[in-house]
C-alpha cells in the first residue's frame, strides 16, 4: 500500500497536481493504522491509501485540505483515540482527542508535495532560451511553441518537454478543454505583436466562455504602449477588465532587466514567488513596475 501511495502521488506530480501526504510514524495502543501507513491527496480532491479508516481517517482527511489550500502548517500531529477530552501527554505537547474506543495513540507527519512549474513560452527567440536554461538549473519543465518552425526545434530547445509549432489559433482549437492544466504558467513572448496578441486574447475569451478550463498564470513579455494596445484590443473583444487583471506584464521582478538572461533571472524569480505565495494560501498575481491592481 505505501508503494503504490507514493507512486500516485508521483502519477499526480507528473500531471502538475500539488499532493499532500500523511504518514503514520508512530502507533500505540490498539489502533487501526499500523507504522508506515499513507494516506495521499491532491488538490482535485482526489485520494489514494488509508491510515486506518474511521474517524481518525476523517480528521486525516480534514488536516491535508487544510495544508493543501495553506491553511494548516504541515508538520507532527499526534492524535489519542479514546472519549476523553483534549489530555497532555508525559512530554507536555498537545494530543487531539478522537471519539473512538480504540484507546491508543498515533503519531502522523504531513507535508506537501509540490509539482515543479512547466511553463509553456509562447516564443522560442533569444528570452525563451535563457529561461528555458534557467528552469534546467531549477529543474522545472518548459515547452516551447511559436509559428516559425526554426525555433521550436531540439537543437534551439533540447530539453523542452513538447515543441509546438502553430498558430494561436491552430493552438487554441487543438488545446480546447482541459489539457492546458498541464502547463502551470503561459508565458507569451512572441517575434510578432499581432501573433501573441491572437493568443493572449484567445485565451482570455476562452476562460470566460469556459471552453478554456485551467488554472495556469498568464503573462506576456512587453512594454507600456504593448500593454496598452493589447487592453484595448481585448475590451473591444468584450473581454473583462477582471480578466486582464490577472495578467502579468510585464513579465519578471522589477530590477530593469536588459539581456536575455538577466530577462530569464526575473522571471524565474518571480515564478519562485508566485509559488511562495501559493503556499502560503495568498494571490499569486502581483503586479510590479508600472502595472497595478487597478491597471
Amino acid at each position: 500500500m505505501t508503494a503504490s501511495t507514493l507512486a500516485w502521488a508521483i502519477s499526480q506530480l507528473d500531471a502538475g497536481n500539488r499532493v499532500a501526504i500523511a504518514s503514520v510514524v508512530e502507533a500505540r495502543g490498539s489502533v487501526p493504522g499500523k507504522v508506515g501507513a499513507k494516506i495521499a491527496i491532491s488538490l482535485n480532491g482526489e485520494q489514494h491509501g488509508t491510515v486506518g479508516g474511521a474517524g481518525l481517517e476523517m480528521m486525516v482527511i480534514d488536516h491535508l485540505q487544510g495544508v493543501l489550500k495553506g491553511e494548516v502548517i504541515p508538520g507532527i500531529e499526534r492524535f489519542q483515540l479514546r472519549k476523553e477530552a483534549l489530555e497532555k501527554t508525559e512530554r507536555g505537547s498537545d494530543l487531539t482527542a478522537l471519539n473512538s474506543l480504540c484507546g491508543g495513540i498515533v503519531t502522523i507527519v504531513s507535508e506537501v508535495l509540490d509539482a515543479p512549474p512547466h511553463i509553456l513560452l509562447a516564443g522560442g527567440g533569444h528570452c525563451a532560451v535563457a529561461i528555458g536554461k534557467m528552469a534546467d538549473v531549477l529543474d522545472w519543465k518548459f515547452s516551447i511553441m511559436d509559428a516559425r518552425a526554426e525555433f521550436v526545434n531540439e537543437n534551439m530547445h533540447p530539453n523542452a518537454i513538447e515543441r509546438i509549432h502553430s498558430m494561436p489559433e491552430d493552438f487554441l482549437h487543438q488545446e480546447i478543454g482541459k489539457r492546458l492544466d498541464r502547463f502551470s504558467h503561459i508565458l507569451i513572448m512572441g517575434h510578432d505583436w499581432s501573433i501573441d496578441q491572437a493568443l493572449l486574447l484567445g485565451l482570455l475569451s476562452g476562460r470566460e466562455s469556459g471552453s478554456i478550463d485551467a488554472s495556469f498564470i498568464l503573462g506576456t513579455i512587453g512594454s507600456r504602449a504593448k500593454w496598452k494596445s493589447f487592453t484595448e484590443a481585448a475590451l473591444d473583444s468584450g473581454i473583462s477588465d477582471t480578466s486582464l487583471d490577472r495578467v502579468i506584464c510585464p513579465i519578471g521582478i522589477d530590477v530593469t532587466a536588459q539581456t536575455p538572461e538577466e530577462i530569464a533571472i526575473a522571471v524565474c524569480a518571480q515564478i519562485i514567488d508566485q509559488r511562495s505565495r501559493i503556499l502560503r494560501g495568498e494571490d499569486p498575481i502581483h503586479h510590479s513596475g508600472w502595472r497595478t491592481h487597478s491597471s
